[in-house]
């Protein structure tokens, strides 16, 4: 059985350890409240761009500074930490850490922080060993100095070969996982390197030598500049403004919970219902995954944005569970994840169906993930962009159609019968439209054609097969 090797800092945490481990050395007693002139600077720097050696010569010194500390009070400092260096955690990092665990690997964090400090946080998230830089110990006390080297850069690659030779482990059928130019070594030498929120320079490496490279803080294909999402610079121009072809009434939008993961379910009108999802998502400031069709990821433009901003697509007819995967994950992360339960737009006589229909799948990743289920009513997207056009219509802005968006309190599922709980889901969506929507109706036959793409409508009556739209 293999192992899986980790580094914490920047890797299995989105940022340094030091400031946590500091504070918690103080307020256990160990050290008085003080702290290194321009300490602030050099961990935001270590946070920005990586490893450095200014950085890694100071851990290197403290094990001087640290001579003459209690061995225990030092560890209880450590336990300390956990419940803040656990909140640090990359939303993404405890997928990962489950993926290699069903694989049949031992969790080994590998890290420079000294080993009593760390092992508290390592054995709370449930790993295996714990290879870190060990203070010499005598009469429970530091003595100033390191026993068995300084773990980092090649100190770091032959302490794991100790541990792999202790416990017979190859290297060749373990993995690696760092953010570090330093770790070069320790990536070089296991079977299945993965190079995690690189710094510049291991970018570089990592392309050269075609290492996977992830990132543990966001999904995969969503790019980041100094922890900026595309979604946050689209953000300012996702108002109704943007849309001057559309009238705008967007309320409850307070109902979603400003944090943890959530699913945001939407009835399904019009390729419009974009544009005022987008709004929505724009004004709970949090950045959003959502499904949609592949085609929309196959647009040669299109495509890259609607990725880069966190979509998961969706092969209709595939039976792929990949996509509900990617969504839990996303949910698992404490994320937001906007889903349309009905699939697709309905066509004629369903369009105008009083009743709402739809698949199970939102209430599936409910009942996996515990995220909380909240309703969105949206009316009126397809008078702006009808299924039968292939664009808007851009020609309303004179006259714009007022688009309704209602928000509801989140939906309390029995998470026991996923159909049982999609029908709940559905009427909740169905309250929140206009009342016009829940009465029943005949519409005209130009109506029924609208709701069908170009192309697609069906003969109109008394008309031949002659006549009939290729399908």
């Amino acid at each position: 059985m293999g192992a899986v090797f980790i580094d914490l800092d920047r890797t299995l945490l989105r940022r340094a350890s030091g400031p946590v481990l500091n504070r918690a050395l103080v307020d256990e007693g160990v050290v008085g409240d003080r702290s290194i002139p321009g300490d602030h600077l050099v961990y935001g720097f270590y946070d920005r761009l990586g490893e450095n050696l200014l950085a890694m010569g100071l851990a290197r010194g403290a094990a001087r500074v640290a001579r003459g500390w209690e061995q225990s009070r030092v560890r209880a400092a450590g336990a300390r930490a956990v419940p803040e260096l656990a909140d640090l955690v990359a939303p993404f990092a405890p997928g990962h850490l489950a993926d290699f665990r069903r694989d049949g690997h031992r969790l080994v964090l590998a890290t420079t922080t000294p080993v009593d400090m760390i092992t508290p946080f390592a054995e709370a998230l449930g790993f295996d060993g714990v290879i870190a830089t060990t203070y010499e110990v005598v009469d429970g006390r530091y003595t100033g100095r390191l026993e068995g080297g300084f773990v980092w850069g090649l100190g770091k690659l032959q302490a794991v070969k100790r541990w792999a030779a202790a416990e017979r482990v190859d290297l060749a059928e373990c993995h690696a996982c760092s953010d570090s130019f330093f770790d070069i070594p320790l990536l070089s030498s296991v079977g299945s390197p993965h190079v995690v929120n690189p710094d510049p320079r291991l970018n570089l490496v990592a392309a050269l030598r075609r290492w996977p490279i992830e990132y543990w803080d966001r999904p995969a294909g969503v790019p980041s500049l100094a922890g900026l999402e595309p979604y946050h610079l689209l953000r300012p121009f996702i108002r109704p403004g943007t849309f001057p072809y559309a009238r705008f009434d967007v309320r409850g939008v307070g109902r979603i919970p400003a944090h943890g993961p959530v699913l945001l379910a939407a009835n399904h009108r019009s390729y419009f219902d974009v544009a005022a999802l987008a709004i929505v998502a724009a004004r709970i400031g949090r950045p959003v995954r959502f499904l949609a069709k592949r085609e929309l990821f196959n647009a040669p433009a299109l495509g890259w944005v609607a990725r880069s901003i966190g979509g998961i697509p969706v092969d209709r007819g595939s039976h792929s569970d990949q996509p509900l995967r990617e969504a839990e994950a996303a949910l698992r992360a404490g994320e937001v994840v906007i889903v349309l339960p009905q699939g697709t737009i309905p066509r004629g006589e369903a369009f105008f169906d009083p009743v709402l229909h739809g698949k199970t799948g939102t209430a599936r990743l409910a009942a996996a993930t515990g995220a909380p289920v909240v309703p969105v009513g949206l009316w009126g997207t397809e008078e702006v962009w009808p299924r039968c056009s292939r664009v808007p219509d851009l020609a309303g802005v004179r006259h714009p159609p007022a688009v309704r968006v209602r928000v509801g309190s989140p939906v309390a599922l029995g998470l026991e019968d996923a159909r049982a709980d999609t029908e709940r889901l559905m009427t909740a969506i169905s309250a929140l439209l206009p009342p016009s929507a829940r009465r029943p109706r005949h519409p005209s036959p130009e109506e029924l054609a609208r709701t069908y793409p170009p192309g697609k409508q069906p003969p109109a009556p008394g008309r031949g097969a002659a006549h009939r739209s290729v399908p």
